[in-house]
């Protein structure tokens, strides 16, 4: 009977070392809106991959490779930092493409467990996202969808880099990204 107590308890004891172990979960981040125009008109804004002005918070963006997959464009935001993307997908007639972040900037440092970590541009790691439009009658439903992990890939982030941190910060590109779109387009 000991034998099997010990047994259990060993394996129990290295369950829980398993799962108490493990790093970040991948998150998604999916924002959607409705706009009140033609799928055509709000494709025409957003279909070049290289132009990103419908975004307020992408201050300039340059483009190599054009709609072609393994393009790259390099998006300057407003505060200087930079975000480097490739296009993996693009399919005019379906009204979509897909892309992934390769490099990001950092302009700030914080001191966590003893060591510079430096903050990228957006407190995301092995970041890949989607945009798809669907006509519905005269408006179009603009999908966004993103999935990624946060920045820092340790155990006990700092409040920089955790969970929370990439989340708001994703959700709050593709809001600002979504709400100036619907503006555009429906002038």
């Amino acid at each position: 009977m000991k034998k099997i107590v010990l047994f259990v308890s060993a394996v129990l004891f290295f369950f829980t070392s398993i799962v108490s172990a493990h790093g970040p979960v991948r998150q998604k981040t999916v924002e959607k809106i409705t706009i009140s125009a033609p799928a055509k008109k709000v494709w025409a804004l957003i279909k070049d991959f290289g132009d990103m002005s419908w975004h307020p918070e992408i201050f300039n963006t340059s483009i190599q490779g054009g709609n072609k997959k393994g393009a790259t464009r390099v998006l300057t935001l407003k505060d200087g930092d930079t975000i480097t993307e490739e296009l993996k997908k693009y399919d005019d007639k379906k009204m979509s493409y897909a892309y992934k972040i390769t490099e990001m900037s950092s302009s700030k440092t914080i001191t966590h467990a003893g060591a510079e970590e430096q903050i990228p541009a957006l407190p995301v790691t092995d970041y890949s996202s989607s945009i798809e439009l669907t006509e519905k009658g005269g408006s179009t439903q603009v999908t966004w969808k993103a999935a990624y992990y946060r920045a820092y890939m340790n155990n006990n982030p700092p409040e920089e880099m955790n969970d929370d941190a990439a989340n708001n910060a994703v959700k709050a590109v593709l809001e600002t990204g979504l709400i100036n779109l619907k503006k555009l387009a429906e002038k």
